[in-house]
């Protein structure tokens, strides 16, 4: 018998985090600051093994959960805008966009390395993340597709496939 293939998907409650930011449109237009409770899920393809067993999942929502946590109640600046730039002042981290500086105590804001806050690049990033982590690595994942969420219906994916 040939090896059945079959999907996962893990959703959990728990999958989430509290953060700020503002989309930055162009180099002169930006949303204000504000906040979302994102929500992130994964989908993946993988064989299943002689013994019913794709894999262990909470490998998978151990790092999820770990990513979420990480970002959970800060405020989250791109470091590769093109139109923002992020400069150390004091104790402060200040963000310069079209005239504008906006301070930000160190331990509030969080800095990934995106063009920007969205639910696109955040899927990215932790697809990114996941798939550079030596435990998702090692398991027999032929596709991941992580999505995010900002608010009821407004979801962004990134996909991953096995070359």
């Amino acid at each position: 018998m040939t090896s059945l293939s079959t999907t996962i998907e893990i959703a959990k409650d728990y999958l989430h985090f509290g953060a700020a930011h503002f989309t930055i449109f162009s180099a002169t237009d930006r949303e204000n600051l504000h906040g979302h409770n994102f929500f992130v899920t994964a989908d993946m393809r993988c064989t299943v093994g002689p013994d019913g067993l794709a894999f262990d999942y909470n490998v998978i929502k151990q790092e999820l959960k770990a990513l979420c946590d990480h970002l959970d109640e800060k405020v989250l600046l791109p470091s590769k805008s093109p139109y923002l730039r992020l400069e150390q002042e004091g104790g402060y981290l200040i963000a310069l966009f079209n005239g504008e500086r906006i301070p930000f105590l160190h331990r509030d804001v969080l800095t990934l390395p995106v063009s920007n806050i969205t639910v696109e690049e955040l899927a990215g990033h932790f697809l990114r993340q996941l798939i550079n982590t030596p435990r998702i690595a090692a398991l027999p994942l032929e596709t991941l597709v992580i999505r995010v969420s900002s608010g009821p219906g407004q979801w962004a994916g990134a996909h991953w496939s096995k070359a």
